[in-house]
């Protein structure tokens, strides 16, 4: 069923966040650095050396990332508003709602965006516990469900979902999510109105699924996603690069092509994006 503009009003969350302009400083800062960990679960004090870090706030508590923030340090939160994973406490509840099976990712499936009761838990319930933690802004995933379910519907139930979480947070943060964005600007509105940045996986290097092992990008996907991303950073969108690789001469592409040009990355040896000193 498509729902849009007749879902209830997200509720509000309370005022922890740090102010937009001082993350933004942060991310303007050459000396800051960027690291996304959603597999850890250990103290965020180990994480100091990273000034942004990127977790999934539903394992830690009020007082713990309060604890880890200061006028230096920034905690994004993952969300997942285009897929539900089997190991969350609410997949019960939503599994009726898929769409059908996420490649690579066994524990997931793609789910129907434009469901009433998707997008009423997504902007209720999930966004607001996890702003009332304290965190900085979302890291959104899966608004590929888009690119993959490509229909009108879709869409705008994405585009419901997405307005409503930018209403509520100072940073939301897109992962990917190229084809939506692109189609959003094209037929329903501004990039502001969604977003106020890009984490953009796999620019330089890429996954070889089929020998579980890290690559370069081929030439075309680099040329796109890095049209991608520069054209939506020359219109105010914060950059981020999350790249796969333990290739030292990858690395040290990655490094400069994200110092050129301004943009926030982190290299893992691993998809599983936990923390190892």
């Amino acid at each position: 069923m498509l729902i849009t503009m007749g879902c209830a009003a997200p509720k509000q969350s309370g005022d922890t966040a740090a102010p937009a302009s001082s993350f933004e400083s942060a991310y303007r800062d050459e000396n800051s650095q960027y690291g996304v960990f959603l597999s850890y679960e250990g103290p965020l004090e180990d994480l100091r050396e990273y000034n942004i870090i990127v977790i999934d706030a539903q394992y830690y508590d009020k007082e713990e990332i309060l604890e880890f923030k200061d006028s230096d340090h920034f905690v994004l939160s993952y969300i997942n508003v285009g897929s539900l994973e089997d190991f969350r406490d609410y997949y019960d509840e939503y599994k009726d709602l898929a769409l059908g099976r996420y490649e690579h990712w066994d524990e997931e499936v793609w789910i129907d965006v434009s469901n009433k009761r998707w997008q009423d838990f997504v902007l209720n319930d999930l966004a607001p516990d996890l702003l009332d933690r304290g965190i900085d802004g979302l890291f959104v995933d899966n608004c590929d469900v888009y690119y993959c379910y490509h229909t009108g519907e879709i869409l705008e139930g994405l585009s419901y979902i997405m307005r409503g979480l930018k209403k509520m947070s100072p940073q939301v943060i897109i992962n990917g999510g190229d084809t939506f964005l692109d189609d959003y600007t094209e037929r329903l509105g501004d990039q502001d109105d969604v977003m106020t940045g890009i984490n953009q996986e796999s620019v330089i290097t890429s996954i070889d699924w089929e020998n579980d092992t890290f690559t370069t990008a081929c030439d075309d996907d680099r040329e796109y996603f890095e049209g991608y991303i520069d054209k939506y950073a020359a219109k105010g969108a914060l950059i981020f690069l999350l790249e796969y690789t333990t290739d030292p001469d990858a690395e040290r592409e990655i490094r400069r092509f994200c110092e050129k040009r301004g943009y926030k990355y982190y290299i893992s040896d691993s998809l599983e994006l936990n923390f190892k000193r």
